[in-house]
């Protein structure tokens, strides 16, 4: 099976993916707010909006200073478009991975030894 136009190597890690998908649906979102919905560590958070950084896919911003500093994290225009291919990618393999037709499911039962045979 070939590899569906859109899947993203960068994105479908699950963390990842998970990240991506929380950002897709807001503006903006404070790194705390990621960091818990997701239940990651401040590091494991920070190594995947590194990642995803460096791929322009999310903008960082950190704004205040001194304990009043906070980061916010948004997906770019670019991640949002890599995000939606992603998802359809996703899409179209689940697709083609649906039930059977009734003729297959028989000839696939056919094919299977019965219990005398065993």
């Amino acid at each position: 099976m070939s590899v569906p136009s859109g899947f993203d190597e960068l994105i479908h890690p699950a963390t990842r993916l998970s990240v991506v998908a929380l950002l897709a649906a807001t503006e903006w979102a404070d790194f705390a707010f990621v960091r818990d919905s997701l239940s990651l560590s401040d590091s494991a958070l920070s190594k995947q909006l590194h990642t995803l950084e460096e791929a322009e896919y999310l903008e960082i911003r950190k704004e205040g200073a001194g304990r009043k500093r906070r980061t916010k994290v948004r997906l770019t225009d670019r991640g949002r478009t890599a995000f939606e291919g992603h998802v359809a990618a996703l899409r179209a393999i689940v697709e083609g991975a649906g039930p059977p037709d009734a003729s297959e499911t028989a000839d696939a039962r056919a094919q299977q030894p019965t219990e005398a045979a065993r």
